[in-house]
């Protein structure tokens, strides 16, 4: 369902000179499964994600999603991905259900397709009893399920989350994984960034580990410690990237 084949990203930085970012990573993600990148702040994530998005375009490599080129097809692989960061915003003078709506429209979506697929959503994410709130008026955990429901509206075949629990509360968080575990029982392929232990042992069926542009290792988390002699996944993850 995702398919990277050595891509690259540099930029040019005027006291650094030439800035390879993601140094040719190559991985597959399949339907039906939460593919994890694990790494610290810098390691290059974050820029993986937004080549696959068609936020940024590679300097070299290849990259499909759902069978369609990132860079040659990229409104068709805009069609079939939904993204969620926590950096995602809520349009405070919107409710919940417009500001769904919108997005759906944005996606071509028929209208009453759309109305069904937004009134099937926002009852599998227990949305409905703050439908007509305002975002300016929303909670946290508000604000995170709008997110959430805004990239599948369209019910896209591949999801992309980048550290989306980052700065949530406990509860909150909790509540994300649970939802991101349903979208992966659903069939769908969900590419994962994070940072943090816990939400890798709970989430990802399989992961590979990134540090300065490059995949240091991947694999389910049981091949990961037999290939490298070391049960706990933190002393791994610090063996690798240090």
């Amino acid at each position: 369902m995702i398919h990277v084949e050595n891509l690259t990203k540099s930029f040019r930085d005027l006291r650094r000179g030439n800035v390879m970012a993601v140094d040719h990573v190559s991985f597959d993600a399949h339907a039906g499964e939460v593919f994890g990148l694990l790494g610290p702040n810098g390691a290059g994530k974050t820029t993986i994600m937004r080549i696959l998005c068609t936020v940024l375009k590679p300097t070299s490599g290849i990259a499909t999603l759902a069978g369609y080129d990132i860079v040659t097809q990229a409104s068709l692989v805009r069609q079939n991905i939904g993204f969620l960061s926590a950096n995602t915003a809520i349009y405070d003078r919107m409710t919940a259900w417009e500001m769904v709506e919108f997005f759906g429209m944005l996606y071509a979506m028929p209208p009453t397709h759309l109305r069904e697929r937004m009134e099937l959503v926002f009852a599998d994410l227990q949305m409905n009893d703050f439908r007509d709130v305002l975002g300016a008026k929303m909670s946290t955990g508000m604000r995170q399920k709008v997110s959430i429901a805004r990239s599948i509206v369209h019910d896209p075949p591949v999801m992309i989350f980048d550290e989306p629990t980052l700065g949530l509360d406990v509860l909150v968080a909790r509540a994300v994984l649970k939802n991101i575990e349903r979208l992966r029982d659903q069939g769908k392929c969900i590419l994962y960034s994070t940072h943090i232990m816990r939400e890798v042992e709970k989430l990802c069926d399989r992961v590979a580990i990134v540090s300065q542009g490059k995949i240091q290792t991947s694999g389910t988390l049981e091949e990961l410690r037999e290939k490298h002699g070391e049960r706990d996944l933190e002393e791994l993850f610090f063996r690798l990237v240090s």
